[in-house]
């Protein structure tokens, strides 16, 4: 099969199994490993080399550390140094001898034991780092320990790569370290600092004053490219010069630009990445031997998640929902393992079979790190709930405000009462809201403002208005719903996230509505007016008349808010209008 014919294969797998991936809710991940395993030449057999698109592949990964690089300045870097030279060689060196000490039970010696278990402690940086961004947990607490983990262990590929020969039964018995061949590698990176230092950035000057985009975009690659090839020419790891790169042009103006334009070409690598690793499973082992195979994955991933959980706490870095979050999704063998497990089969230190074994488990490891990452979040959502304070009991002062939801909007609300010398009862469900804001010296009451007992007990009787503060619409309507039902002289002033939302309150009766990014980009706009030479005067009639004729719509539309066919319609009748008049007014 020639090349074109295979990236019909992958692009026809990817796109079917990639969506039912996702819908399913397992992330695109799982789907780019299932359409390996499929076409792979232990599945269907479409293709029959796993071994040379995965060298290819690999240069996914190499674009993902150079973005890592570029979104990693050296001043976060010190920043983070807790997390990375801290949690890191803590992690990796725990699982390490802990897999080391099983391996040595299963029978191996102790070079081999501890080689395989400084290989499997390694998880898959970029396994991880694209299933924590689909599920939005990059920025989290268990996010930003997994990627400082996953950012020691790139940089301890390193060390192995060059030690790793000299423990095989091919190295002479002379074979000791060799010097020349660190002066090499410490030259060649220092090499790639002062040339980026000092080279890239004219160099991209110079390319970007052409205003070419794809001249830019081939300097891009050029770059990532060019860095990861001078390391592998120097013996060490590519993704470590691709890093090196990323973080020499972190701090440049061309930051963006770079990684938008390498990010297309970041996806779809990693994406076939993926697919070579799915290949790369030997459906006909696991079959032979399921039982030993999935002893090994179940060993691999309970040794390191009971290490992790733990040290994340040990280094004050996750509460324990986030160290139960941070120990699943790190607990596969990472792709790594299958560079470093070739070097450990080419010089014989450990058996060829074993080797075999060791790479379907890590592979399979990979495979069910979704479900295993699905099943800690509902654990640590059910600790969430199970830990949960309970509710405040507000003091019994009958302040004339209560405001329900005290977040954003709840807050600069309850700013201006206090300007003016009006107290108010706040009520907040978000318990870790809670706390941030008492510790800024607020008084708010934890607690659900839909519950009955709750509003009593806030003064809901004796209150003349309720400031409905919300974020999450149903929560919102919920509340709404049960003010009105029993305190009827309450003046509700609402929050609503959009249209719908102000329909749903006004179906209830509610007037005093205010839609949160209304005037804000109302603002927004007039500020772009101003910007472009408009008169003060003509930009405030233009606001104005835009306010007003949005106002009489909202109440126009909520009469046909249940037919969306009937509200499109209004809405480009009324866009038309309003642009007729604002027209004509500009001619006069």
């Amino acid at each position: 099969m020639t090349l074109l014919q295979e990236s019909i294969v992958y692009l026809l797998a990817a796109i079917i199994s990639v969506p039912i991936s996702k819908w399913l809710g397992f992330g695109s991940v799982l789907g780019y490993l299932a359409a390996g395993i499929i076409i792979g030449p232990f599945g269907l057999a479409f293709v029959s080399d796993a071994e040379h698109i995965l060298q290819f592949a690999e240069l996914g990964v190499v674009f993902l550390l150079f973005v890592i690089g570029l979104e990693l300045k050296p001043s976060r870097l010190w920043v983070m140094r807790k997390m990375v030279f801290g949690l890191g060689p803590a992690q990796v060196l725990t699982s390490a001898i802990v897999i080391a000490l099983l391996a040595t039970a299963y029978g191996l010696d102790t070079t081999a034991a501890i080689v395989i278990g400084l290989i499997l402690a390694l998880s898959s940086t970029a396994f991880v780092l694209q299933l924590l961004a689909e599920k939005k947990q990059l920025t989290s607490d268990h996010g930003r320990a997994a990627f400082a983990t996953l950012l020691f262990q790139d940089l301890a590929v390193i060390p192995l790569i060059v030690v790793l020969p000299m423990l095989g039964a091919s190295a002479g018995a002379d074979s000791g370290f060799d010097i020349a061949r660190a002066a090499f590698m410490a030259l060649a990176i220092v090499g790639l600092i002062v040339g980026g230092r000092y080279v890239l950035r004219p160099i991209l000057h110079i390319v970007a004053a052409s205003k070419i985009p794809e001249i830019f975009t081939a300097t891009a690659l050029l770059v990532v490219v060019g860095a990861a090839l001078l390391m592998k020419f120097a013996g060490m790891s590519m993704v470590l010069g691709a890093f090196i790169a990323g973080m020499l042009l972190a701090d440049s103006e061309y930051r963006h630009q770079l990684e938008a334009d390498i990010a297309p070409f970041k996806g779809l690598l990693l994406g076939l990445f993926f697919i070579a690793v799915g290949m790369s499973v030997n459906i006909i082992l696991l079959l032979d031997a399921p039982g030993r195979i999935l002893l090994f994955v179940a060993a691999l991933m309970l040794a390191k998640a009971l290490v992790l959980l733990p040290l994340a706490r040990v280094f004050g870095l996750c509460d324990w929902r986030g160290s139960i979050s941070l120990a699943a999704v790190m607990s596969q063998g990472g792709e790594f393992a299958f560079v470093l497990f070739g070097i450990v089969a080419r010089e014989r230190i450990a058996p060829p079979e074993l080797i075999d074994e060791l790479v379907l488990a890590v592979a399979v490891s990979m495979l069910l790190t979704p479900f295993v990452y699905l099943l800690a979040r509902h654990v640590a959502r059910r600790m969430d709930d199970s830990s949960e304070p309970e509710y405040d009991r507000p003091d019994n002062q009958h302040h004339e405000v209560i405001i329900a939801g005290f977040g954003r909007v709840g807050q600069i609300v309850g700013r201006l009462l206090r300007i003016v010398g009006k107290p108010f009862t706040a009520l907040e469900i978000d318990s870790s809201q809670v706390n941030v804001v008492r510790r800024y010296g607020s008084k708010v009451h934890f607690g659900d403002a839909s519950r009955l007992d709750l509003l009593r007990a806030a003064g809901a009787d004796h209150a003349k208005i309720l400031v409905l503060a919300i974020d999450d619409v149903t929560a919102s309507m919920k509340t709404a719903e049960t003010v009105v039902r029993h305190f009827p002289h309450l003046k509700i002033v609402a929050r609503a996230r959009n249209r719908r939302h102000a329909h749903s309150l006004m179906d209830l009766g509610i007037a005093d509505i205010s839609r949160e990014t209304l005037l804000s980009s109302i603002a927004l706009g007039e500020s772009v007016l101003d910007k472009l030479g408009f008169d003060t005067d003509e930009i405030e009639h233009i606001g104005q008349t835009f306010r007003k004729r949005d106002a009489q719509l909202l109440v126009e539309q909520h009469a046909i808010h249940d037919s969306e066919e009937k509200l499109i319609q209004s809405a480009k009748d009324t866009a038309r209008e309003l642009e007729s008049i604002l027209r004509n007014d500009r001619r006069r």
